[in-house]
């Protein structure tokens, strides 16, 4: 029986609902998701608009009790005052310039070490288990364990190059701004490339064996089944390992803190507002550099998600 639009027009009347009127099925969705929306309220949406709220008001809680809305001030003197802004683009300056170089590094021992790792060799396991143990480490206990290192009376490094010859006086590892950077970034290369390697390995494992077999009998060498192969098996793993470890270094906070203080060419967005928020208390100011940070780090964040969209578009 053919169906007319009469009556197509009629069902959908009958069948349709507004929008605020749910069937039992989506209300019992609902419901069951409730308790996890009602605790990322709680714990992500609120401190968020309360810090925005701070950071439209003039707010030192070490002269006044209560907030004084003063709307995008604390903004606007952020990049309009001498000081305030030379402050803020250093830690912009070596929170970019770490984030690339060490993610950078990370991304080449990272690669080295996972295909070492995805090779079968006696051991394996435990060498995996091994390669782990610099990530494993709290932050905190890196960054002393390379204080100790560092340290310029009796350090280890010192000692290692004086006895190579390759120094013939201590070096100030920590306390030289031409030196202390990559100080830093060393202490958290070592910590981080195992997390890279892990996440490149179990991309690795997913490429199929046939394709490097095929390979080797077209008489392709190693360098050209890693370009034409690997890397482009490995593409959707390594943007969400850069992803990850991008957004990772853009906040750094505790290496900084244990290793150098932000002295010496060291201070990160992070640990300038934790300066102004919790050494100084200007609730006010500190709050609108948290919110600074939080955008540059969205930022981030949305233009590797807009590489990976990308990516999955094309192989769609």
């Amino acid at each position: 029986m053919a169906v007319t639009g009469k009556q197509i027009k009629t069902d959908y009347i009958i069948n349709s609902r507004p929008w605020w009127k749910f069937s039992q099925r989506q209300s019992m969705a609902y419901l069951m998701v409730l308790p996890s929306i009602l605790v990322i309220v709680l714990v992500v949406f609120l401190p968020i608009s309360q810090t925005i709220w701070l950071s439209l008001n003039d707010y030192d809680k070490r002269i006044q009790q209560q907030p004084d809305f003063i709307g995008l001030q604390n903004y606007i003197d952020s990049f309009t005052k001498e000081s305030l802004r030379t402050r803020l683009l250093d830690a912009f300056g070596f929170t970019t310039g770490f984030a690339l170089i060490s993610v950078g590094l990370e991304f080449v021992f990272g690669m080295g070490v996972a295909l070492v790792l995805n090779q079968q060799f006696r051991g394996r396991a435990l060498v995996r288990a091994v390669v782990l143990i610099p990530w494993s480490l709290t932050t905190v206990v890196v960054a002393r364990m390379w204080g100790l290192i560092y340290n310029s009376e009796y350090g280890v490094l010192n000692s290692i190059l004086k006895s190579l010859g390759l120094i013939d006086k201590d070096i100030l590892w920590t306390a030289n701004k031409g030196i202390t950077f990559w100080a830093v970034t060393f202490a958290d290369v070592w910590k981080s490339t195992p997390f890279v390697a892990l996440i490149l390995l179990s991309g690795l494992q997913l490429i199929s064996g046939d394709l490097y077999e095929a390979a080797r009998v077209d008489g392709a060498t190693w360098l050209q089944s890693f370009w034409h192969i690997t890397l482009p098996g490995l593409r959707p793993t390594i943007l969400v390992a850069l992803l990850f470890r991008t957004i990772d270094a853009s906040r750094i906070f505790d290496m900084v803190f244990v290793l150098t203080e932000g002295g010496f060419g060291t201070e990160s967005l992070n640990y300038y507002t934790y300066q102004e928020l919790f050494r100084k208390q200007n609730f006010g100011f500190g709050s609108s550099l948290a919110v600074i940070t939080f955008c540059y780090i969205m930022i981030i964040a949305i233009i590797y998600i807009k590489v990976l969209g990308n990516r999955e578009d094309q192989q769609r």
